[in-house]
């Protein structure tokens, strides 16, 4: 630390990763340990012991680990038959690998407005987009609602709307494994849910990871057929095209051992939340759970008038700070040639220009947690 550098000014780590690492102590060097000795380090026995454990902490029938949040989408998009000449409608304002995946393989996304209060998928822009879409020449396939920032999308809705349509849905849980809805944990409420273990997420690995959760027994053989090369029998029978889509075993060990004190985590997160609420209620617009959902806040995201100037004055006091999403998808130059629903997403734009999301994670301890929100507090006085 730089010695004329009080404490109160020491810069406070966006997500504590090694706080949580000093709590796992030795038991992630012992598990990680296990497969170094046992050196199985494609599909070993953790993976199928992460499958069963993630299986009963959400309540699906079938867990398939994979590689990542973006090759479990494509996976998820592959297994169901969606290409060239459907739509895929999704919001503009998330991580690019939502859109991306539809990209990927041949069908083209259809870009819908979000909810101010939630950030997640409008039901009424979503109803405009399908109505607009039908007039077109694309087949309506399929709905991706994302899961922003930790709260789910307004899932029976959506499923309302695609049942409606003869159209499915996948539920991209990349940054609310772990939530709930309607008193479920996530992982159910669509034909198909994704997520990310990236390390920054909620559930995080020490690499790349993801998991495809599903109750359909023929869509989970068709997506650990299509997870290594499409395989049939065996390896070396292709009864389909796949990918190399596999989670590393020691990342599934890793994981196993993060899962244990996962509850506690989501607890922790939402006390940290609810005194972000509570501290800056009155300066800024902050963030709303909808009744009968639970968030795991994969991100604190408030909404402020003069976010930049906002930024620059915590940078100085040690706060960091970060902006998800600055520049919406509708408006990034692989996508724009995909259809936006008609009004031109004016909700996503909105958004796009007010978010900034605060520090966020398990070990927060309140007086560092005070420390953020005085200075927010000053910042925005």
């Amino acid at each position: 630390m730089n010695q004329h550098m009080r404490a109160d000014q020491a810069p406070i780590p966006f997500i504590d990763i090694s706080a949580q690492r000093k709590r796992l102590g030795k038991s992630i060097d012992d598990a990680v340990a296990k497969v170094l000795t046992h050196c199985q380090f494609i599909m070993g026995p953790e993976v199928r012991q992460l499958e069963a454990d993630l299986s009963a902490f959400s309540g699906a029938r079938h867990v398939i680990s994979n590689s990542n949040g973006t090759d479990a989408l494509i996976m998820a998009l592959m297994a169901t038959g969606v290409g060239p000449g459907d739509a895929v409608f999704c919001p503009s304002f998330t991580f690019c690998a939502t859109a991306e995946a539809i990209v990927v393989v041949g069908a083209s996304p259809v870009f819908v407005d979000v909810d101010e209060k939630t950030f997640n998928m409008d039901l009424a822009s979503l109803e405009r987009a399908v109505t607009e879409t039908k007039r077109g020449d694309l087949k309506l396939k399929a709905i991706i609602p994302v899961d922003l920032f930790g709260q789910p999308a307004d899932l029976d809705g959506v499923a309302a709307i695609a049942k409606r349509e003869g159209m499915f849905v996948i539920s991209d849980a990349a940054q609310s494994f772990g939530a709930t809805y309607k008193g479920k944990r996530v992982g159910t409420q669509a034909l198909v849910t994704t997520t990310s273990f990236f390390p920054a997420k909620p559930l995080g690995c020490y690499g790349d990871g993801g998991a495809i959760f599903t109750d359909d027994d023929k869509l989970a053989e068709t997506l650990r057929s299509i997870r290594v090369h499409g395989q049939g029998a065996d390896k070396y029978d292709n009864v389909r095209i796949g990918m190399t889509g596999r989670l590393d075993t020691i990342q599934a060990a890793v994981l196993i051992e993060k899962l244990k004190i996962f509850p506690d985590e989501i607890e922790a997160r939402n006390r940290v939340a609810a005194r972000y609420a509570e501290g800056l209620k009155d300066v800024a617009i902050v963030p709303e759970v909808r009744s009968g959902y639970g968030s795991v806040w994969a991100q604190y995201t408030i909404r402020v008038e003069k976010r930049d100037a906002l930024a620059a004055v915590l940078s100085t006091r040690g706060v960091p700070t970060a902006i998800y999403y600055p520049k919406p998808l509708h408006r990034q130059e692989p996508y724009k040639r995909y259809p936006v629903v008609g009004n031109g997403l004016p909700v996503t734009d909105k958004l796009a220009a007010e978010v900034i999301s605060l520090p966020m994670h398990p070990y927060l301890d309140e007086p560092t947690q005070e420390r953020v929100i005085a200075a927010v507090r000053e910042a925005l006085a």
